[in-house]
């Protein structure tokens, strides 16, 4: 086997099949939840663009005090998505390197649960911003409408 530059002026050797095979396996499953994270973000605006529209219409301020419930479930799902891709990237950078201790072909992320709490991932900037924004929105039709 030849050894590998990896850019730093060190040379590693190459990561075998199996190995590779479980990178692959990993980057999987973050690309898994990258587009299960799209769709709550889908399905959140719609839903949200939803109660709006139908509060204004009806000028009821119930109907805009409700949509903050699934907003808020939503916002819950996709956080936990977040903290799932993380989780799956830390596990993806352990398992890279040569001196691995990760066991080949494991999917476990428990390990590395306490370096990314859920809490972080729900006030994370761009949940924050976009979930935020939806019910800045919804919450402020309802105190107009009231």
């Amino acid at each position: 086997m030849t050894a590998l530059n990896d850019g730093a002026g060190t040379s590693r050797e190459p990561l075998d099949a199996d190995r590779v095979k479980h990178l692959e396996f990993i980057q999987a499953t973050i690309a898994r939840l990258g587009a299960n994270s799209f769709l709550v973000k889908g399905w959140a605006l719609t839903l949200g663009a939803g109660f709006l529209a139908l509060s204004a219409s009806q000028k009821s301020w119930t109907v805009a005090g409700a949509g903050v419930v699934p907003l808020l479930c939503f916002w819950f799902l996709d956080a936990h998505f977040l903290r799932q891709e993380r989780l799956y990237r830390r596990l993806y950078d352990a398992a890279r390197r040569a001196d691995s201790t990760v066991e080949v072909l494991s999917m476990d992320v428990r390990p590395f649960r306490p370096d990314a709490p859920l809490r972080r991932a729900v006030l994370s900037d761009t949940l924050s911003l976009f979930y935020g924004a939806l019910l800045v929105a919804d919450l402020g039709l309802a105190v107009i409408l009231r």
